[in-house]
């Protein structure tokens, strides 16, 4: 039993002679760890953050295209008015509540011109409080230009910007906030003109609008007594 003792005694005086020896590394480790330990409560503090202004917003989301979740409230000409729904951490969370401020986010589709019928289709689509989601790729004139997603099933969702432009429902545009030379704005820009190029083949929407348009100008022109009456006119010049 003595010896027992003995041999617990000297590990205790070995283990505290290596932690004077080593005192230094130590402290800088237990630094470390506390350093450590507030950046990742600084994370937290921002991922849980509910953004009610776009230039509340940190750079660095914009930068990184970082992926937001939010409650839609009302479909505007402007664009979505959407409540930020931050992720919740326990006490982080509830501490932040009591001075959050309320407001809501204007996202736009981000490289989509909607046509008249896009709104319209738009309001159809979504509902009041509908839970989506928007990947943030720019920020402009305090509004944020984004791909916005909806949940169609468990595992399944949708693209607006896409779907717009699939449907026939608007145009292609410039993609704001991505500088053009980049490699996501061209892989972004491909996407939404194949999207776009599906709708024109199958005459969708205001695709259909214009080929209809278009017929009818050409039946105009091929039509025998319009090309009578243009070869007066022009004869009717030059005899003057």
């Amino acid at each position: 039993m003595a010896e027992r003792r003995s041999g617990g005694a000297e590990a205790v005086a070995r283990l505290s002679e290596w932690a004077d020896a080593h005192l230094g590394l130590l402290r800088s480790l237990s630094t470390g760890m506390a350093v450590a330990g507030v950046l990742v409560l600084a994370r937290s503090v921002r991922m849980t953050t509910k953004f009610t202004r776009a230039l509340d917003i940190p750079v660095e989301f914009v930068e990184k295209n970082v992926k937001l979740r939010g409650k839609l409230h009302r479909i505007t000409e402007k664009g979505l008015e959407v409540e930020h729904i931050p992720i919740s951490i326990p006490f982080i969370t509830a501490i932040q509540r009591k001075w959050q401020s309320k407001g809501l986010l204007l996202v736009r589709l981000a490289g989509v011109e909607l046509a008249p019928s896009g709104m319209a289709w738009l309001q159809q689509e979504l509902k009041p409080q509908q839970m989506i989601w928007f990947q943030l790729l720019g920020r402009e004139d305090l509004a944020l230009e984004c791909l916005v997603l909806v949940n169609k099933g468990r595992f399944l969702s949708m693209c607006l910007n896409e779907e717009i432009l699939r449907q026939g429902l608007g145009r292609t545009a410039h993609i704001k906030g991505l500088h053009h030379d980049s490699r996501l704005y061209w892989k972004l820009h491909k996407r939404l003109l194949q999207a776009e190029l599906k709708a024109l083949k199958k005459n969708k929407g205001i695709w259909q609008e214009e080929s209809y348009s278009e017929r009818i100008r050409d039946r105009i022109s091929n039509n025998k007594f319009v090309q009578a009456l243009k070869q007066f006119v022009s004869w009717l010049r030059r005899s003057v």
